[in-house]
């Protein structure tokens, strides 16, 4: 029986991260992806027959990527930066990347005053604090929660720690700000693959994930798409040593705190270690273990190809309102209709949802013919829509994206619809996903894209003081995935804190 200093099921990109690192520090490592090529969710695909674009199919931006993992590993990867912040049409709020004159007149236009303006100034200036406070933690031990608010404090103003985690969210949102509109379009990083109420603590977590990336917060836009982040992160693991596998499905996981055995395939490897990239619930039964509940996954992914971009009616140039994110039916009491009438098994009156396009940034997925012609993609990403809401219900999903179009064509000079291209089949250039999609083309139980519901970033109890967030109940095996604190997101972090675990062992 072979055997390896370090198994690692699950080829996703915290996987590859995890590989690289182990792989360079001298151990041997092998990578079992049960898909036809690594990556996991972070992969570009040629998504329409017979038209040369590669798609980041499913996570499509990048904030969380500490540049030290780019460093370490010497990946090639070229992040830009948006033209905008973002847009709501319902408003025509336009927000540039560096807030200046245009979006305080559009503030102005919105609200009939300057005042909600500096609000969201003061706002986000605090938040780049507490960014620059806590991104470099992220990859390091675990700090207990008081030295988290004592690192906070030392640098932001009073009250800014209880307004972050202590209260709700929605909350602070309503202290802080007067307009249902602007509340909204804070409130939605709250809310991006997490199905609860922005009075529950579970939208302050996945808030503070959304906005202390790399100490900035700033999402931006992958070069070459998400497939171009995976292919350096496949070339670092094997340039330095690590054996990737592909097509290779894990049936069997045994860990007995000392030595370990994976099976896939019909043939058994040995390890000191295991590392798993995949759902905690999806190694609970390769471990034979009972599975876990987990939260439900919640939002729906549609992918389109256009001719040209649509004009928009509120007189704002297409290239600035799609190339951030455009707010679609996400004011504060939008949002939180739409949870209470999801919750209670409804499908939302109204669908929240946000948009941008990748190649407003970014042309180089189109082959060069179609970037002449002024083709450009247009990802949509609707919240609030559980996965309990699709099972028996088959033409849902195709329901929601004729209901999201419609919200979209409210916005503009001509229907979305006449500038979508077709494929070799003449088939319109568009394709939706469900959580159940996600369940069954990625092995994400219930559609989560996080693998389970949020942690905070740092320990919660004394014996997690210390640790990497990546341990589990045996001492050789570790969560290197979404699963893990400070998981989730395409950073890498939960690849590099499962690596360093195992080299302190």
């Amino acid at each position: 029986m072979d055997s390896y200093d370090v198994v690692v099921v699950g080829g996703g990109h915290n996987a590859l991260v995890a590989a690289a690192y182990l792989a360079r520090a001298g151990r041997s490592v092998l990578v079992l992806e049960k898909l036809d090529h690594p990556g996991g969710a972070a992969v570009g695909e040629q998504v329409f027959p017979g038209v040369p674009a590669r798609l980041s199919r499913y996570s499509y931006l990048v904030s969380l990527l500490p540049d030290r993992i780019v460093g370490d590993l010497g990946l090639k990867v070229s992040l830009k930066s948006r033209a905008a912040s973002s847009y709501t049409p319902a408003g025509n709020l336009l927000v540039e990347r560096t807030p200046g004159p245009a979006t305080a007149e559009s503030f102005r236009a919105l609200t009939g005053s300057d005042a909600e303006f500096e609000r969201w100034r003061r706002w986000y200036a605090d938040l780049e604090v507490l960014a620059q406070a806590l991104s470099p933690t992220l990859l390091e031990p675990l700090l207990p929660r008081e030295h988290a608010r004592i690192r906070v404090d030392a640098v932001a103003r009073a009250r800014l720690w209880e307004q972050v985690f202590e209260r709700p969210l929605g909350v602070t949102l309503e202290e802080l700000f007067a307009d249902d509109v602007v509340r909204g379009v804070v409130a939605t990083d709250g809310l991006i693959g997490t199905h609860t109420s922005l009075h529950d603590l579970k939208a302050n977590r996945c808030f503070l994930y959304h906005v202390i990336g790399n100490g900035t917060g700033e999402w931006k836009v992958p070069v070459g798409g998400m497939g171009a982040v995976t292919a350096e992160l496949v070339r670092a693991a094997r340039e330095a040593g690590a054996e990737i596998v592909t097509g290779a499905e894990v049936s069997r996981v045994d860990v007995d705190g000392t030595n370990a055995e994976v099976e896939f395939d019909g043939r058994t490897v040995g390890a000191r270690f295991v590392l798993s990239g995949v759902a905690p619930r999806v190694l609970d039964a390769l471990r034979g273990k009972e599975s876990r509940p987990v939260a439900e996954g919640c939002q729906v992914k549609v992918n389109m190809l256009l001719r040209r971009l649509p004009k928009v009616r509120g007189g704002v140039d297409p290239k600035l309102a799609f190339a951030g994110t455009l707010h679609l039916d996400e004011s504060y009491s939008q949002l939180e209709t739409a949870y209470r009438e999801s919750a209670a098994g409804e499908v939302p009156s109204v669908l929240p949802a946000e948009m941008y396009c990748h190649t407003l940034t970014d042309p180089s997925i189109l082959a060069p013919e179609l970037v002449e012609k002024g083709w450009h993609t247009l990802t949509l990403f609707g919240l609030h829509t559980p996965a309990a809401l699709f099972e028996g219900h088959d033409g849902l999903r195709d329901q929601l994206v004729g209901r999201y179009l419609k919200a979209l064509d409210e916005h503009l000079d001509e229907p979305i619809e006449e500038c979508l291209a077709t494929d070799a089949d003449g088939k319109p250039c568009l394709e939706a996903r469900s959580p159940l999609d996600l369940e069954a083309e990625l092995g994400l139980p219930r559609g989560n894209i996080f693998h389970d519901e949020l942690a905070w970033p740092f320990a919660e109890s004394d014996d997690e003081v210390g640790r990497w967030g990546v341990e589990t109940d045996v001492p050789n095996l570790f969560v290197c995935g979404a699963g893990a604190r400070r998981g989730g997101g395409v950073s890498g972090i939960a690849g590099h804190n499962a690596a360093m675990a195992v080299l302190e062992r």
